[in-house]
């Protein structure tokens, strides 16, 4: 076993990074610091690897843990779903496919990886996002993979932690800034993972839609945090953070504000409607 010692802290991104380049087994795996595995949980996914031959082994069933451990409760999740069996699949277009219907999850530690796979394709995780950089790299891994094998294996504990860095609490400014980073910066990542395989060159319908649904995903996040600040302070966050970076494109700034102020309008009308019919249902 080595262990390495970041000089800093230099977030998640920056330190799977590391150590995958570190990394000199076959295959590879990704723990965070304050969840846990069964003690023969890396031998199953690795046996699995070996005889299937596979790329990546897709773990489909976990348990989700309080921070306490006083309870724990099974979760399943796609392609595999209530099913029982293992998927192995080479086909890329269904991969595609599941990923519009939101069918893979995102979380590095459902997974173990042939390391090639991973450093000659630079599926790597983007280190200049301050969150949603599992969701770049999983686009990654399933468009390179040659085979996968799903399988409904339930050894992974995740721990729900008020700690841990998908659930520490941001104003609705910092939210703003991340996730309109992610519009910005993690579209680039995808898109620069597709423009290097035939696939999408081949059927250009395919690209637009992840890029379109991905956009979509991203900027309902983006809508969500928006609701809590007007739009003169949305604005002032959005142009301190990338007025530089948009030159003279910087057109997009109000644009943007003023696509989430009509949806910040809808989304008030509803709840309008939505009351009204609940007193004349009552």
């Amino acid at each position: 076993m080595k262990i390495f010692d970041n000089e800093k802290n230099s977030g998640a991104a920056a330190t799977r990074n590391n150590g995958l380049r570190r990394a000199a087994g076959e295959y590879v795996f990704f723990m965070d610091a304050d969840d846990l595995i069964l003690l023969n949980g890396l031998e199953k996914l690795y046996t699995t690897a070996k005889q299937f031959d596979v790329d990546v082994v897709n773990d489909t069933r976990y348990y989700r843990m309080s921070e306490d451990g006083k309870e724990i409760n099974p979760h399943v999740l796609k392609p595999c779903g209530s099913n029982s069996s293992p998927i192995l699949e080479s086909n890329l277009e269904w991969r595609v496919q599941g990923l519009l219907a939101d069918n893979f999850a995102w979380a590095p530690w459902r997974r173990i990886l042939r390391r090639d796979l991973l450093i000659e394709n630079e599926i790597f995780f983007p280190e200049d996002v301050v969150r949603n950089e599992d969701e770049v790299w999983t686009h990654g891994l399933l468009f390179f993979a040659k085979n996968i094998i799903h399988i409904p294996l339930s050894i992974f504990l995740y721990r729900l932690s008020d700690n841990s860095i998908t659930r520490i609490k941001r104003t609705p400014l910092e939210n703003i800034s991340a996730w309109t980073k992610n519009i910005i910066y993690d579209l680039k990542y995808i898109d620069d993972f597709m423009i290097r395989i035939p696939f999408f060159e081949e059927n250009p319908q395919y690209r637009y839609a992840i890029l379109e649904h991905s956009t979509q995903r991203f900027f309902n996040r983006l809508f969500k945090s928006s609701l809590r600040i007007s739009q003169s302070e949305m604005y002032e966050s959005i142009k301190q953070e990338f007025g530089e970076n948009f030159g003279k494109y910087d057109v997009v700034i109000p644009v943007l504000c003023t696509m989430v102020n009509q949806w910040q309008k809808l989304a008030t009308k509803n709840e309008v409607r939505i009351a009204e019919l609940e007193r004349q249902i009552n």
